[in-house]
């Protein structure tokens, strides 16, 4: 299942004959908890595909849910949703599982991706790191989304960045991974970054 959706829409990511039509590939990574089926859920024009699980006593071993006892369930396989960002430009959201052993399907996932959204959470900022570093080593653009937990201690921008360690001009966002606006401003930056890194790839390869 997991490679019939990621091949569909690598196969979509790019413009029709006419032009008309352009469909991105977006994934929605980042550590346990920190909020992307809530993102993919949220922006999704179409009903969501989720591959969640309650989390078992056996889970209890290997996920580490200091803060976040609250969640009950986990992503097994993927997220999967779509979005119109306008008119002819569609982003087709692959949310990635967030445990180390499920890491063997991000290599899936990312094929044919534009680029990702890593979400943090300030109260377990070091869960991110995989991903930033995964996306980093692979040359796949990626902006850095802060979801904005309540009762979490804010930082901004730049702090997050030299927390992360990010290279320069990453970008780092503040939002709310439960509302559609927010959501969308997150994916409408990463859809600006990445074009701007590709067209600056592509004159590099050129000169």
């Amino acid at each position: 299942m997991v490679s019939e959706y990621s091949e569909s829409a690598a196969d979509e990511s790019a413009a029709d004959d006419d032009g008309s039509a352009l469909a991105l590939k977006i994934l929605v990574a980042g550590g346990f908890g920190v909020g992307k089926t809530t993102l993919v859920g949220a922006v999704s024009e179409i009903r969501p595909l989720r591959t969640e699980e309650m989390l078992s006593e056996a889970g209890q071993l290997v996920d580490d849910t200091d803060g976040v006892d609250h969640k009950v369930t986990t992503t097994v396989a993927m997220d999967f949703g779509r979005i119109t960002i306008r008119s002819g430009l569609s982003l087709y959201l692959f949310g990635t599982p967030g445990q180390d052993r499920f890491w063997f399907l991000w290599d899936e996932l990312s094929q044919g991706a534009l680029g990702a959204v890593v979400l943090a959470d300030t109260r377990r900022l070091e869960d991110c790191f995989p991903a930033v570093d995964y996306f980093e080593h692979r040359h796949i653009p990626f902006v850095v989304a802060v979801n904005c937990f309540v009762g979490a201690r804010s930082y901004g921008a730049l702090d997050v960045s030299r927390a992360l360690d990010l290279e320069r001009g990453t970008p780092v966002v503040l939002c709310d991974a439960r509302d559609r606006d927010s959501g969308k401003e997150v994916l409408v930056r990463l859809v600006e970054y990445a074009g701007r890194m590709h067209t600056a790839r592509l004159l590099d390869s050129v000169s």
